[in-house]
């Protein structure tokens, strides 16, 4: 009895530091914290959905490169594609290309210090950042950087869903194809990415080169009307409300987990009031656990209020956008979940171009004729694993 004692008050103590460990981190974090949005500018935007050819893509633009390579994932592996990813930065180094690689350290945990080491010995400035700090060493280790933006001599940008590893590249039996979304931005939108990457470059490194002249060349104007957000834990609530609350006709979400905020979700049932229609894709194969339970009760009454809920049967489904009545597109590195808008530090494009949003048109019509309908009957059939998940879910979901 006495053993019961003591494990209660140790777990009693545990939970109130953690308690109190992500409130008061969580203010820290907010502390000055300002809403930031870059104008609304015109690039020319090129959406690639499968990752061989966006590598291809983003790999020959690497090569090409002639002054300055700045790039950063949420998620880099130890694995082949990683390690080709590698030996072309070193490459570039060794050519005398400023080559600028800033990885999350949770999310590319997988990349080992004799690695770091050996990109810094060929010329590679590197670092980690949102490495976790005392003294709210709970909610440090919580708030991720799961921005992915690569800028090449300042005038070719890349944003969206992909990292670097094999299965992004099709080559994880469990998870392919891989099916995502990242843009391809050529014109005055880079230098927002560019802007972006260097704040977050001087945050994790102390650097005061940001504003220097080399990393801004003269840019061209595009054709694609679109704005770039960045959020860092808070304001994407906001703007998904302001988003969402524009709609008229017909919202469709892609997102591969779907647990949002009370705020959004009482928004999505005031949408179905008004008779508007609300399509979400979600994958049917899920790569993280909890997650696609998590998702559940909140499906459950968007079918029965007339929501179609369908997952996606060929492969990962990762894509994260927002298409408003074909008018807005929103794609970007934010999930529609509660870590993307209380946690993560994410950066989003809104896109107002109609050839642009005809182009997204046709890949979502191809993302449904691989996808089967969610049903309520599917859901409610007795399953006592799938409601412990689902229980369990529930008490973690901000942090899924």
């Amino acid at each position: 009895m006495k053993v019961i004692f003591i494990i209660a008050g140790i777990a009693a103590i545990l939970s109130i530091w953690l308690i109190m460990d992500y409130k008061l981190g969580r203010k820290k974090h907010l502390a000055g914290l300002k809403e930031k949005e870059y104008p609304l500018r015109k690039s020319n935007i090129q959406l690639f959905s499968n990752g061989n050819p966006l590598f291809a893509d983003m790999f020959a633009e690497i090569r090409s490169a002639k002054q300055h390579i700045h790039i950063l994932f949420y998620i880099v592996k130890n694995d082949q594609f990683s390690k080709d990813f590698f030996s072309l930065l070193k490459q570039k180094a060794k050519e005398g290309v400023e080559v600028k690689l800033l990885l999350d350290w949770v999310g590319s945990n997988k990349v080992k210090r004799s690695m770091v080491k050996d990109l810094k010995a060929n010329g590679v400035h590197f670092s980690f950042c949102q490495v976790p700090r005392p003294p709210f060493l709970f909610y440090s280790f919580q708030e991720r950087n799961h921005r992915k933006i690569t800028v090449i001599d300042g005038k070719i940008g890349y944003l969206g869903g992909f990292n670097i590893g094999k299965e992004y590249i099709d080559q994880d039996p469990k998870l392919s194809p891989w099916r995502d979304y990242h843009l391809k931005i050529l014109g005055e939108g880079v230098r927002d990415l560019q802007e972006e990457f260097l704040l977050d470059w001087q945050q994790a490194t102390d650097s005061k080169e940001m504003h220097h002249e080399k990393y801004y060349p003269p840019l061209f104007q595009g054709d694609s009307e679109h704005q770039l957000k960045p959020t860092e834990g808070v304001f994407l609530e906001e703007i998904y409300s302001e988003i969402l609350g524009r709609a008229k006709r017909a919202v469709v979400i892609g997102t591969p987990y779907f647990i949002p905020s009370d705020c959004i979700f009482e928004l999505l049932r005031s949408l179905l009031r008004k008779k508007i229609q609300i399509t979400v894709i979600v994958p049917f194969h899920s790569d993280h656990p909890l997650v696609k339970e998590a998702s559940f009760k909140y499906f459950r009454i968007l079918i029965q209020e007339g929501a179609k809920i369908y997952q996606y049967q060929k492969g990962f489904y990762h894509a994260k956008f927002i298409l408003i009545d074909d008018e807005i597109l929103d794609i970007g590195t934010a999930n529609f979940d509660k870590r993307s808008f209380f946690l993560n530090h994410e950066m989003n494009c809104y896109i107002y171009d109609k050839k642009c949003i005809k182009q997204m048109r046709k890949e979502l019509e191809q993302d449904l004729e691989n996808c089967l309908p969610l049903t309520l009957q599917d859901l409610n059939k007795p399953n006592p694993w799938r409601d412990l998940k689902e229980r369990v879910a529930a008490l973690v979901s901000t942090f899924l």
